[in-house]
């Protein structure tokens, strides 16, 4: 039975048991999930010993089907495993041709495919195939709304807590580059005093660079509760930091939360626990909802996210022709708060 993208933390359970499969088809738009998986198999499937004559590393641009299936077929010296890690297998030609070594699989190899940043046809015979024989998993992109507790869930497995803003802020920042992500959450872990149990935004804008005061979820918040005055400071602070508020990024996060504000004004229990089910957020923030709702109207909503699709054109160049970010931006937030 393949594993699907929902099963990776039960593929990472069964590589730590050492309950490995004959082949590993890992594909898919998001690569962090590929690279932790074949990771895992390149440095713990074998010793080091074991790796030197048992494990390879070649690149799909590099060696051709036939030669990888040839690798396969190899017999282990003096180790449980031959290992044969295919990176950048997206560039494989022939990739059909595996068909015919899974026909009878080597059972003392383990052959992993990274193939990433696209998926394969799930008709093509040997999908079918690695699924009765092997792993077959899709990585897929996270939306914004996941990112959140993906953050959450990865410092929870380092024994550590984030609070709701910080992974906000983080989410805001970063997007969803899950390796970015991951690398910055890294050097918290690393950088932070001992006794810091749980990651604050004093501790994100003290390490990741983020300002805590002057942000997007802050500037969020001063448009829900319309304070222009705070809504003005931010969005100057933003036209002398362009590099690191970038337009397109700002526009993403207003968008997001004023189309879930759209889909609130038409849930029937409001209730917080029903509200953050409904729309796929952290209870601590349905209370921004209910503010908003009392702000804005579902007439003044509808207006607020056809300007924001207006802004993200003139952004990108449409009906634009000299206006900066800084001015684009500027324009927005009056519009939205008047």
């Amino acid at each position: 039975m393949a594993k699907k993208s929902s099963d990776f933390q039960s593929i990472l359970s069964d590589l730590k048991q050492k309950v490995y499969k004959p082949i590993y088809f890992l594909m898919g738009e998001e690569p962090y999930y590929i690279d932790v998986i074949s990771d895992y198999i390149q440095n713990n499937a074998l010793s080091d010993t074991e790796r030197e004559f048992n494990q390879m590393v070649v690149y799909g641009v590099d060696v051709t089907m036939r030669e990888v299936i040839n690798m396969a077929k190899r017999y282990p010296m003096m180790a449980p495993y031959t290992v044969i890690i295919v990176k950048e297998a997206q560039n494989l030609d022939n990739l059909d041709d595996l068909s015919y070594y899974l026909q009878k699989p080597q059972s003392t190899s383990i052959l992993v495919f990274c193939y990433k940043y696209k998926k394969v046809d799930a008709r093509k015979k040997y999908i079918s195939e690695i699924s009765s024989q092997g792993v077959l998993f899709e990585s897929k992109k996270l939306y914004d709304n996941q990112v959140p507790a993906f953050i959450g869930d990865y410092l929870k497995n380092e024994g550590l807590g984030i609070e709701p803003k910080a992974a906000q802020m983080l989410t805001d920042f970063l997007g969803t580059n899950l390796s970015s992500i991951v690398n910055e959450l890294d050097k918290l872990i690393i950088s932070r005093p001992a006794e810091v149990k749980v990651v604050t935004p004093d501790l994100v804008e003290k390490n990741v660079g983020i300002s805590k005061d002057f942000n997007n979820f802050e500037l969020l918040n001063a448009l829900i509760n319309k304070n222009v005055y705070k809504a003005n400071q931010i969005v100057f602070y933003f036209e002398q930091n362009p590099k690191s508020n970038p337009l397109v990024l700002t526009i993403t996060v207003l968008f997001n939360f004023f189309s879930n504000l759209m889909l609130y004004y038409y849930i029937q229990d409001k209730s917080p626990t029903n509200v953050a089910h409904e729309l796929g957020v952290n209870p601590y923030f349905v209370k921004d909802y209910q503010t908003a709702a009392s702000k804005f109207n579902g007439w003044k909503t509808m207006e607020v996210i056809s300007l924001l699709r207006t802004y993200d054109a003139k952004s990108k160049g449409v009906d634009n022709s000299s206006a900066s970010g800084g001015e684009l931006l500027k324009e927005l937030v009056y519009k939205i708060l008047h």
